[in-house]
């Protein structure tokens, strides 16, 4: 296929599509490392959620965001919190050592 036969606008549509693919992709890697970072969920239920959104996986993501976005959001902030502290007393620990 050379240049001439594969219009503009289908090289954007291609590249659109690439780029829903990696969204896709990292929502999907998104969703499963919460299922098990998640400590409110039992073995069983990760297994189904994981199970589910293998077997579905549009509906099985759409439906974990749906019943379990707001704790995700609320993991992710405290997560966020935990690393700021920790690079907070890094930062304190080495300039009290370099002011001694």
């Amino acid at each position: 296929m050379n240049a001439t036969t594969y219009p503009l606008f289908d090289v954007f549509v291609s590249s659109v599509y690439f780029a829903l693919l990696i969204f896709w992709i990292i929502l999907v890697f998104h969703v499963i490392s919460d299922i098990f970072k998640s400590h409110d969920l039992v073995g069983a239920a990760k297994a189904a959620w994981v199970f589910f959104i293998f077997l579905l996986p549009l509906v099985g993501c759409l439906v974990y965001l749906l019943a379990r976005g707001t704790k995700m959001h609320e993991r992710d902030i405290q997560a966020m919190q935990l690393r700021q502290k920790a690079f907070e007393d890094y930062i304190r620990s080495i300039a009290h050592a370099n002011a001694e």
